[in-house]
C-alpha cells in the first residue's frame, strides 16, 4: 500500500503532493514501483495535529481520486474517519476506507456497509492531538486484540464483512509498544482477518537507530520484514520501490518448501 498524502502538514511528506497533478504523477510512479493499493489522505493525523473540516479534506482529495480513476487500475483507499468524506470518495469508486478510529462511528459503519466497501479497522489510543502524551496499556497486544474483537463484532452487526486489521503503529504507542506489536504480530492472526502494518518513517525507528527522520528507510525495511514474517498481509509505506524488493525477498523465503 503506497502512501499518498495530499496535505500541507503530514509528518514526512507534507506539502510535497498538495498539487493534484503532482499527487497523480507520484501515485502513478508508486504503481510502476510495485504498489498494489494507493492510500490517499487529505488530513494529517501525525502526533499533535489539528483536525480540519470535511469540506477542506474533500477539496484536497476529490480531484486526485477523479484523476487516478482514469489513470491507474489498482484499488484506491481513502484515509479518513469522517463518514461524509468516505461516502463521497466511495461514490468516486474508491474501494477501501482506512479509518484511524476503527469504525467506532455508527454513521461510518453505515456508509461502509451501504457501498459494500472494504474497511481498515485501526487501533489508536486517544486522538492525534494528544495520543503520544504518555500512552499506557496493561498489555499492548492483548489490549489491541480486545479492541479488535469488539470492533469486528460491531462491524459485522452493521453488515461489514471485508475487514483489515491495523494495530496502529505510532498511534498512541511508545517505541517499546511498537516493537512489542511487531514482535507479537502473529497473535492477531487467529482473529481471521488480513493484517496491515504502517511503520513507514515513524519516529520509533529513529529511537532505535538514532538517525534523522530522512534516514529511516533501512530501519523500516527491517520492521516490514519482521511484520511479514509474523503475519502481516499488507504494509503501508512511502518508499514503495525499495520496500517492494524487500517484500519479494521475504515472500521468497517464506514460500520456499522445507525438506
Amino acid at each position: 500500500m503506497g502512501v499518498l498524502n495530499v496535505t500541507p502538514d503530514s509528518f514526512s511528506d507534507g506539502g510535497l503532493f498538495l498539487d493534484s497533478e503532482k499527487a497523480i504523477t507520484h501515485a502513478k510512479q508508486m504503481v510502476v514501483d510495485g504498489a498494489d493499493i494507493i492510500d490517499i489522505g487529505g488530513e494529517s493525523t501525525r502526533p499533535g495535529s489539528d483536525p480540519i473540516s470535511a469540506q477542506e479534506e474533500l477539496e484536497r482529495v476529490r480531484s486526485v481520486i477523479e484523476g487516478l480513476r482514469k489513470e491507474i487500475n489498482v484499488p484506491l483507499s481513502i484515509d479518513t474517519y469522517k463518514p461524509e468524506v468516505a461516502e463521497e470518495c466511495l461514490e468516486l469508486k474508491v474501494e477501501i476506507v482506512n479509518d484511524i478510529t476503527g469504525l467506532q462511528n455508527e454513521e461510518m459503519r453505515s456508509v461502509v456497509a451501504k457501498y459494500q466497501a472494504s474497511a481498515v479497522v485501526m487501533h489508536m489510543q486517544g486522538k492525534p492531538k494528544i495520543m503520544q502524551v504518555n500512552p499506557m496499556y496493561n498489555d499492548v497486544v492483548n489490549d489491541i486484540k480486545t479492541f479488535f474483537q469488539e470492533r469486528i463484532a460491531q462491524a459485522r452487526q452493521s453488515g461489514i464483512q471485508d475487514i483489515i486489521l491495523d494495530p496502529g503503529i505510532g498511534f498512541g504507542k511508545t517505541a517499546e509498544h511498537n516493537l512489542q506489536i511487531l514482535k507479537r504480530l502473529h497473535e492477531f492472526t487467529d482473529l481471521g482477518f488480513p493484517i496491515l502494518v504502517g511503520s513507514s518513517r515513524k519516529s520509533f525507528i529513529s529511537k532505535v537507530t538514532r538517525v534523522a527522520e530522512s534516514e529511516r528507510l533501512e530501519g523500516n525495511l527491517a520492521a516490514v520484514t519482521v511484520a511479514i514474517m509474523n503475519g502481516a498481509n499488507i504494509v503501508r509505506v512511502h518508499d514503495v520501490k525499495e520496500t517492494k524488493r524487500a517484500v519479494q525477498m521475504v515472500d521468497a523465503i517464506k514460500n520456499i518448501p522445507t525438506s
